[in-house]
C-alpha cells in the first residue's frame, strides 16, 4: 500500500500503550441513532462541532421526524440549520439522502447496514451525495461499533506526524491504512484518543512536544530533534 508500513505499523502498540496511560481506554456506546448519525455526519462538514450541534439541535426541534424534513420545503430546511454553515448546499443533501434511503428501503432506517459485509457498507453510504469515506466510517464506528476508522482533520495531521501516513497522502485516502494499521478491535478507542491527542497536545499550529508522551515514536519530534528538514 505505502513505502515502509511495517515501519509504520510497528508504532501502533507503543503509541496505543502511551495513550491508553495517559487517556484510558474507552468504550464503545452507541451516542447516536445511525441514521441520526448520518444526517450529524452531513451537518459536521466544513464547520465547528459548536455550529454543527446548533444545527443538528434546531432540526430535531423544528421537525417531528426525519420524515417531515424529507418532505418539507428546502428553503425552509435552509433556514433552519443555517446555524451550522453552508446550509444551501447541506440541506438539499441530507433530504437527496433521506428520499433516496426511503426509495430504497421504504422506510427511513439504515439498520440494515450492520448485517452487510463492510465493503458493501461502506459502498452503499459512499453511493450518497455528500457522504465521503469519512461520514461513512464515522456512521459504521460510531453507531454500529463496526470496524472502520474514520480520519478527520486531528487524525489526517497526528497520524502524518506520528509516521502512520506518508505526507502527501490525503485523508481520504488514509482510512484504509489506518484501518490496516490498527486492530478492529481498537479501533473506536484508539481513534477517540488519538483525536484527543490531536486536540489537546498535538495541535496544528504548535505541537507540546515538551509534554508528549509519544516523542520516543514520534517521526515529526525526531526529525526536530536531530536536524533534518
Amino acid at each position: 500500500m505505502i513505502a515502509d508500513f511495517e515501519r509504520r505499523k510497528a508504532k501502533y502498540i507503543p503509541v496505543a500503550t502511551a495513550l491508553y496511560a495517559l487517556y484510558g481506554h474507552p468504550t464503545w456506546r452507541q451516542s447516536l441513532p445511525p441514521l441520526d448519525e448520518l444526517v450529524d455526519c452531513i451537518l459536521s462538514q466544513s464547520t465547528s462541532d459548536t455550529n454543527k450541534d446548533r444545527a443538528f439541535a434546531a432540526l430535531k426541534r423544528h421537525y417531528p421526524s426525519w420524515e417531515a424534513v424529507m418532505d418539507a420545503p428546502v428553503e425552509e430546511v435552509i433556514e433552519v440549520i443555517r446555524p451550522g454553515g453552508l446550509a444551501q448546499q447541506k440541506a438539499p443533501r441530507i433530504q437527496e439522502v433521506l428520499r433516496t434511503i426511503y426509495a430504497e428501503r421504504g422506510e427511513l432506517k439504515i439498520d440494515f447496514l450492520n448485517d452487510l459485509p463492510l465493503d458493501e457498507a461502506k459502498a452503499w453510504l459512499t453511493s450518497h451525495n455528500g457522504v465521503g469515506p469519512k461520514t461513512a466510517a464515522i456512521v459504521l464506528c460510531f453507531a454500529f461499533n463496526r470496524p472502520a476508522f474514520p480520519v478527520d482533520t486531528h487524525i489526517h495531521r497526528v497520524g502524518q506526524r506520528i509516521g502512520f501516513l506518508p505526507a502527501n497522502i490525503s485523508a481520504d485516502k488514509a482510512h484504509p491504512i489506518m484501518e490496516r494499521i490498527v486492530p478492529p478491535e481498537d479501533h473506536y478507542t484508539f481513534h477517540l484518543n488519538l483525536i484527543r491527542l490531536g486536540r489537546e497536545i498535538c495541535g496544528a499550529r504548535r505541537p507540546l512536544c515538551e509534554i508528549c508522551p509519544l516523542t520516543a515514536h514520534c517521526d515529526y519530534y525526531q526529525s526536530m530533534t536531530y536536524g533534518q528538514p
